[in-house]
């Protein structure tokens, strides 16, 4: 089992080989992938290597196969599919943005209690929260992102656990409580941009 932080090094290598794919490069040295995502060449070696991927001495890694090997390691071969539970202004923004078809992830629909929002025209469809357990259960749906208010997020998070879903991207301005079992990140947006006024004002 390969830690949170190796994941997200891989996810970095990938967007900048896919960068350099998109320009017209072919082969990439370990210290000029480094530079640019800010990692020594040392540990994108090691990083790469502890998957059994290896580059050339005199040309370094093939970009295009390296960002297939890369895919293999997440589990990006196929499509990923998500669900959105909570479809105010965050939800909203999440099926708007593009780069998640372009890595093979899937929005398919989405959820909220709000009758108004239910008769909205979204890009992805728009349920009830009372059809989440029957909409998992039938398309085998292991991940969710939660952008409910912070009052219902533990009660809703309980529910999508109870209900199959493995993996929870929370986006509610509160720390969820889950089992180690099951993977989750709370992004408290309020508190990353505090963070950055601080470091800007104090620099």
């Amino acid at each position: 089992m390969h830690s949170k932080f190796e994941i997200l090094r891989l996810l970095s290598y990938r967007m900048c080989l896919n960068r350099l794919k998109n320009i017209g490069f072919e082969y990439v040295f370990s210290y000029y992938l480094g530079e640019e995502v800010d990692v020594s060449p040392e540990q994108i070696r090691r990083d790469l290597a502890s998957f059994g991927i290896r580059g050339k001495k005199k040309s370094g890694y093939h970009i295009e196969q390296l960002i297939l090997d890369i895919e293999k390691i997440l589990g990006n071969e196929g499509r990923q599919f998500v669900i959105i539970v909570g479809m105010g202004n965050i939800g909203n923004a999440l099926i708007d943005n593009d780069d998640f078809k372009r890595n093979n992830i899937d929005i398919i629909a989405g959820f909220d209690i709000d009758p108004v929002k239910l008769k909205r025209k979204y890009q992805i469809p728009v349920f009830p929260n009372n059809k989440l357990e029957e909409f998992i259960h039938s398309n085998n749906i292991k991940t969710a992102v939660l952008a409910v208010p912070a009052l219902s997020a533990q009660e809703v998070c309980n529910n999508l656990v109870s209900y199959g879903i493995r993996g929870i991207l929370n986006f509610a301005p509160v720390n969820l409580k889950v089992e180690d079992n099951i993977v989750l990140n709370n992004v408290n947006l309020c508190s990353e941009l505090t963070s950055v006024i601080y470091l800007a004002n104090h620099s």
